[in-house]
């Protein structure tokens, strides 16, 4: 996958930083080929870090991924708050929470549906830009 943006959720984000996770190799060679621009959320960061508190050394990783350019994060406005808001509300039965949330609101302003994500049910359910499908990665 080259020249095009991808967004990265909470899930592949741990396994890459935390070795032991299960899907660490499939993430990491994933991310390896891809040859584009990652882009995901503050509170997907925050998620990541608070799953990674007791791993060692995992928080000044997760800072170093967005220090060095790894990937992009993009902050909320107002209007991605009420999308989000929007968004819970609607796939409450599933639940969508924040995170989630944010990175479908991210998806609809970058117009990009690709995602990578370990959260199978949750993106396979949730829908961007009038009923479109998440191309869900690895």
């Amino acid at each position: 996958m080259t020249g095009s943006s991808l967004l990265l959720d909470t899930g592949p984000w741990v396994a890459l930083v935390d070795r032991s996770e299960q899907a660490h190799e499939e993430c990491r060679r994933f991310l390896e080929g891809f040859h584009g621009r990652l882009l995901s959320t503050e509170a997907v960061l925050t998620e990541a870090l608070y799953l990674l508190s007791e791993v060692r050394g995992a928080s000044s990783a997760c800072l170093s991924f967005v220090l060095r350019g790894a990937v992009t994060l993009v902050p909320a406005s107002n209007e991605s708050l009420k999308r989000c808001d929007y968004l819970i509300g609607r796939y409450a039965d599933i639940p969508m929470d924040y995170a989630d949330a944010t990175l479908v609101a991210l998806a609809e302003g970058a117009g990009t549906g690709s995602i990578l994500t370990l959260d199978r049910r949750g993106f396979g359910a949730y829908r961007w830009s009038r009923n479109r499908a998440f191309e869900l990665l690895p």
